[in-house]
């Protein structure tokens, strides 16, 4: 089914305000249908899921397990291994506590790791004595691109780790890591992979299977979903061997005053009411995407992200990290672009991008610090341009101009 730019950006009204969004990364906009699949649960059939006989609990159980149906489907998994989260933060969180570290368990993740998959790992280490280990870039390579490959992971990964915890897309820097790749080591020396992929699921066809992952986590409100929303998937056969983050109300098949029994799916870890409407507004998401299609979604990001990357290439003034715009035909990129503007602090050049044009970006560390020390930049961090399915040509060429005019002075 073909739909227009122009009848994508009619479900975005907030566009119609004059701004031009390009902060997707951090957060997407949210098209009508998913508010009005939000609205129609608090209108119509506001009720707990799964604690009931009442005729509006059965609708929402019943559209709660659709939900869950629809975004495993989505990423190629079983309704049975997706686990709804509030976010890829969370996710990682649950693999990280109850996958049962321990003193002498080694843990790899790389250098373009977020917070959100470094912190979680470092408090592992902090509690059960685990060793860490960050992959970087080999030395005597160009900095600004901050290249990793399979062969930065072939020297770490041994019979010894544990896991291998890596984003597939780098926040950052908008390119990815050869995942596929990395899980044939992984299975070669018995390790478990755990994707976050909050930066590729919104932009691209993800599959599990086809990664070859173990643990994969996204979040909703980075692809039209709500805030609060997300999922990890997790292979059926580990789904009990991980200890939930928190147990409760909803999660047990019986209980005593000393003990209980939790049930054997993703309701385990899924205790106490969840956010409903947020797990239907998440589904709705998924649907409108699929209307449209992934693989239109990832063409029409890549065709906006060249346009942007060589813009900026021909300003003199301006300094791009990660890889070029000759990544989109290898299919190491999406169309998220950091740059810096000489002599100009960060958060200025968002702050005028806004005031001057209505471009809304995103400035500083990007919850990336030892990535940003790393490439000289953790005073100031980066100016990072993310487009997404609502944006145009013209907006894009609108913002190439205002930066330009800026690094003019």
């Amino acid at each position: 089914m073909t739909i227009s730019i122009e009848e994508i950006r009619k479900d975005f009204p907030i566009l119609d305000s004059g701004i031009i969004y390009m902060d997707s990364a951090a957060t997407s906009l949210t098209p009508e249908p998913v508010l009005n699949a939000v609205q129609e649960y608090y209108r119509n059939y506001n009720a707990n899921v799964g604690r009931g006989v009442h005729r509006l609990t059965q609708i929402a159980s019943q559209k709660y397990e659709d939900a869950h149906r629809k975004v495993a489907k989505f990423i190629g998994a079983k309704p049975q291994e997706i686990i709804f989260t509030k976010n890829t933060t969370e996710g990682i969180n649950i693999v990280a506590s109850g996958i049962g570290l321990k003193k002498g368990d080694k843990v790899v993740f790389s250098l373009w790791e977020h917070h959100s998959n470094l912190l979680p790992w470092i408090r592992a280490k902090n509690k059960f004595g685990v060793e860490l280990e960050v992959v970087k870039p080999i030395e005597g390579k160009d900095k600004t691109r901050c290249e990793l490959e399979v062969s930065d992971f072939e020297e770490v990964i041994d019979e010894r780790t544990k896991i291998v915890a890596i984003t597939h897309v780098s926040n950052a820097l908008g390119v990815m890591l050869p995942v596929r790749e990395i899980s044939r080591l992984c299975r070669e020396n018995n390790t478990l992979l755990l994707v976050d992929a909050a930066q590729s699921v919104p932009h691209m066809p993800v599959d599990v299977n086809d990664l070859g992952c173990d643990f994969l986590a996204f979040s909703g409100h980075k692809m039209l979903g709500p805030t609060g929303t997300g999922g990890l998937a997790v292979k059926e056969e580990l789904m009990e061997e991980i200890e939930p983050l928190t147990v409760g109300g909803g999660a047990v098949e019986d209980a005593s005053f000393v003990d209980y029994s939790l049930t054997g799916t993703y309701e385990r870890f899924e205790c106490g009411t969840p956010n409903i409407a947020g797990a239907l507004g998440l589904g709705a998401a998924v649907e409108y995407l699929e209307k449209i299609g992934m693989e239109k979604v990832k063409a029409r990001e890549e065709k906006l992200g060249k346009q942007l990357i060589e813009g900026l290439q021909e300003m003199d003034q301006i300094e791009i990290y990660g890889y070029g715009s000759e990544a989109f035909e290898l299919g190491r990129r999406i169309g998220t672009v950091s740059f810096t503007v000489q002599g100009m602090n960060s958060n200025d050049v968002a702050i005028r991008l806004d005031r001057e044009a209505g471009i809304i970006v995103r400035s500083g560390h990007h919850c990336c610090i030892p990535l940003m020390k790393y490439l000289g930049l953790d005073a100031e961090g980066t100016v990072r341009a993310s487009v997404y399915l609502y944006n145009t040509e013209a907006e894009v060429e609108r913002f190439l101009e205002v930066v330009e005019k800026i690094g003019k002075g």
